[in-house]
Parts: structure tokens; sequence; C-alpha cells
């Protein structure tokens, strides 16, 4: 139910009636300019009152007002388009009378077009001399009071449109994480990948150890799951014969929320043939050393409290060390089945059923990824938590396997892919028992994906990097749903 409407909404309905009352069109189908306000920002801001004068430069640019100043017989008055403001000033002896009153019926956080010339005011301020103008849209609420000062959290996530009209430092993280990704696709088509697309519905969801959100084809008459990764899909295309792909993709993961998960996410998952993980890591630190440099002009990047430097090389460490020299668990306990299953329920509370293996990756994020802040390759996970790895060859209970971490939180996760197509279905058995045990992140059995790897995939290494997350280091933001820009709230019940 809509809540009852206030004195200000009231009146700007009645504004819009009048002018439509004046013949003026409420919804005007377009408005010829000739520039954006940043652009007239950027191309004329160092020019002066005398050089405007000369030049005499006419522009016609829409965009939102957010400020009015009437002074009788004219008004100052900014606007907007997102990313820069430009002064425009009304006169009536120019416009005329009836279009200055016309002016009256302009509220903060309507649009309007202006056409005129270009000069300073006396507080040098770069300012349209309005000739004429259009109204485009009525704004019927009326912006927060200060209008670059909306800070409710709550109100920001749940209307992203008003945070980014008052909030301009909000442009520049979904700005930056734009090009983010655009570099990425850069660097990667440089070095010859192909970028793909794989199917965000599947009739068997794979590539991690997640639950899954659950939806129905009527056609067809079958359950179907949306992706919780690409990957499986992704080296069915390194067996078709594709040697180097990768794809920003959507994920969606049926799992907790907090201030680094959302159930829907962005990922970047690439495979190369003829490699292992040792070339991924070199790859991934080229490629973040890369990505830092352009976007931030800088290898040494503020993420909270801490400095991050981007420099290769990055830190190296085993997974059983790093978590005997950060969490206390000695060697002996670390071996001790019962006693690490014991420790990790203490962490997660409600859950019956933890597997020795999911036990130690509970262990893992709780005491030892908060105290990684700089880039740290975590390597040879075991097996149990890694059903898609290839086995190291000195300890065939570890994997090649490595998860980056930067600030405390999983970067990216790669591994040697498993390519032995009995191995894997022992894998995918040993999933399904543990499933059947009551581990609803454990695999299925992928039936076609076996069928793949039985017409050979040739020695492959993939790996994903959480986009998410990734932008929240470079945007120094401690909140994945900063730089999100619709993340997933709960409705309100009001």
């Amino acid at each position: 139910m809509r809540n009852q409407k206030t004195d200000q909404e009231i009146a700007r309905e009645e504004k819009l009636k009048k002018l439509m009352e004046l013949g003026i069109n409420p919804y005007p189908k377009k408005f010829d300019k000739t520039h954006s306000v940043s652009e007239i920002v950027k191309e004329f801001s160092n020019l002066s009152h005398e050089e405007l004068e000369k030049k005499e430069i006419k522009v016609s640019v829409p965009g939102r007002i957010i400020s009015i100043r009437r002074m009788g017989r004219a008004t100052f008055f900014h606007i907007y388009d997102g990313l820069s403001k430009i002064q425009g000033y009304i006169k009536e002896d120019i416009v005329g009378k009836e279009n200055y009153k016309i002016f009256d019926l302009f509220d903060i956080g309507d649009f309007i077009g202006i056409k005129g010339r270009l000069f300073r005011t006396k507080t040098n301020e770069l300012t349209v001399l309005v000739e004429n103008f259009t109204f485009l849209v009525k704004s019927f609420h009326p912006l927060p009071e200060k209008w670059h000062g909306l800070q409710d959290v709550e109100i920001r996530y749940r209307q992203r449109y008003l945070d980014l009209i008052v909030n301009p430092e909000v442009r520049k993280i979904f700005d930056l994480r734009s090009k983010l990704i655009k570099e990425i696709r850069k660097f990667l088509d440089g070095m010859g990948y192909v970028e793909v697309e794989t199917p965000m519905m599947q009739p068997i969801p794979g590539g991690a150890l997640a639950r899954p959100f659950e939806t129905y084809h009527n056609a067809l008459g079958i359950n179907l799951y949306l992706r919780i990764a690409p990957e499986l899909y992704l080296k069915r295309l390194v067996v078709g014969g594709y040697e180097k792909v990768y794809e920003i993709n959507r994920n969606f993961r049926n799992e907790g929320i907090s201030s680094q998960h959302n159930p829907e996410f962005t990922m970047l998952e690439f495979y190369q043939a003829y490699s292992d993980y040792n070339d991924l890591m070199n790859l991934t630190e080229e490629m973040l050393s890369y990505l830092a440099k352009t976007l931030l002009n800088t290898l040494e990047v503020k993420f909270k409290e801490h400095t991050i430097s981007f420099k290769p090389p990055f830190k190296r460490i085993k997974f059983k060390d790093a978590i005997v020299y950060h969490s206390g668990l000695t060697p002996s306990k670390f071996d001790n089945r019962e006693e690490v299953i014991k420790i990790a329920k203490n962490f997660e509370t409600g859950k019956e059923v933890i597997s020795y293996g999911k036990a130690l990756d509970i262990i893992f994020d709780k005491l030892v990824k908060p105290k990684l802040i700089q880039p740290t390759f975590v390597i040879n996970h075991p097996k149990e938590i890694s059903p898609l790895s290839k086995a190291c060859p000195d300890n065939p209970e570890e994997v090649e396997r490595f998860e980056l971490i930067i600030g405390g939180m999983e970067i990216a996760n790669a591994f040697s892919e498993l390519n032995d197509p009995k191995e894997q279905r022992e894998r995918f058995e040993m999933q399904l028992a543990e499933r059947e045990a009551g581990v609803e992140e454990a695999h299925l059995i992928d039936e076609d994906f076996l069928t793949a790897l039985e017409y050979g995939m040739p020695p492959t290494a993939g790996e994903g990097i959480g986009i998410d997350r990734l932008v929240m280091i470079f945007a120094n933001k401690p909140s994945i749903r900063e730089v999100i820009l619709f993340p997933l709230l709960r409705p309100k019940t009001d």
C-alpha cells in the first residue's frame, strides 16, 4: 500500500497540470542536444570570460535540475547529468514574461533542456545564459533535502536510482567496475582468448560446491538449475578444440548473504589448454597488476585500513601450512578427522553433517582467510574438497589448486583440471555419497560431462575470479552491496 502523498508531492502534481493547461507536452519524445553537461565542462571550463565572449559559444544541453535560486526577474539554477553540473541563468527580459512564469512551475528534480550562450558570472562560474528552454519531465518526489547527502544505506541500496542522483561518488564506483570488466576483456583478448557464452539454466548444476536455485521448464516438463558456475561447459569447449576460452558470467548460489556474498554475482572464468595451475598463478599476477596500474595508476591500493601491493610476485603458501600457521591447529590435530570436524562445528552451528574436507574449509574460512591481507596464493588443497582438480604428483591426497586471497577475501580459485574420465567419475561418486549423507553442496554426477572427457581433454588449467570482490578492493568498499547496482534485499513488509 502506498504512503499518503506529502504536500510537496501534491504541489508537484498541480504544477504538472498547470503546464499541461498551458499546452506543454508533459512527456516530449526527444530533445536535440549539442552537448552533455559533462562535455561542456570538459571542453569549455578552461576558457576565460573574454574568450567566451569572443567565441559566442551556443549550446543545447539537457539535465536534471538540482538547485534553484530565484531572484525576482532572474533565476540561477544548476543542472546535472550524473557526472557533472553546470549553472543556468534565466532572465525574464530574455525569455519573455510568460516563459519566465512557466519556469516557476519547475522543481528541483525535474529534467529540463536549455539553449543559450556560455559566459562566466561575476564569481567566474561557467554558466549558460538561457535563451529558451524545454520541459522534459516532472519529478513527482522531492530529492533529499541536501541533494548530495543521502546516507541511509537501506534507501541507497533499495532505490539505487536515487543513490545515483544524489551521491555523485557512487557513479564513480560503477564506472570503475565497467572499466575493469572492459580491461579484463582487453587483456584476455590480447592473449588469444575467445569470449563465449554458456547456459545459465542447466539440467545438472556443477563446477562448484554450492547449493543451487531450482526452477521448472513448463514446455519440456523438466527441473532446471540456475548455474553455480560455467566450468563444466567451458571445459566441454576445450574438448571441442578451443585452447583459450573465457566467460564473464552471472552465477547464482542459494546460500547466505553477507558483506562478501550476494546470491547472484559476477565471475570471470577462463580456461587454457596445455597449462597447469602454475601458469595461471603467473597470468593472474600479470593481469591484476595490469588492472591496478591501468585503472588506478598505481600498484599500491588502499583497502580499509590496509595498503595492498599488486606488485608481483605474490606470496605462495600451502593450504595445510596456512591452517597450521594461522589457526593454531597443530599438524597432529590437522590429521585427526574427528577433532577437525568438532572444531568446525563450533563455527557452523545447525549443520549436522560436515565432512572432514568441509570442516577444513570452514576452519580456513573462519581462522585463516581474514588474516591474509596481501595477495596470497594458497595452494595444494585436500582432494576431498576439490573434486575437479588434478592430484599433486608428490602427494595424491592434495590437488593442484590455488585460491588467491586478498584483503581477507577469496578473489580467485583455480585448478590444474582433472581430465581422467575414470578418476573424475570416482570423484563424482564420492561427492554423491556425501550428498546422500546430507551434504547439500556436494556435486551431482554429470554423465554428459564425463562423456566429453572420454573424447579427450588436453592438459588444462582453469580459473574463476570474483569480479564483485575485485571491485570492492579497487574501489575501497567493505561491502559487496556497494559494488552491485541492485543487490538482493528482503522485500519491504510495510
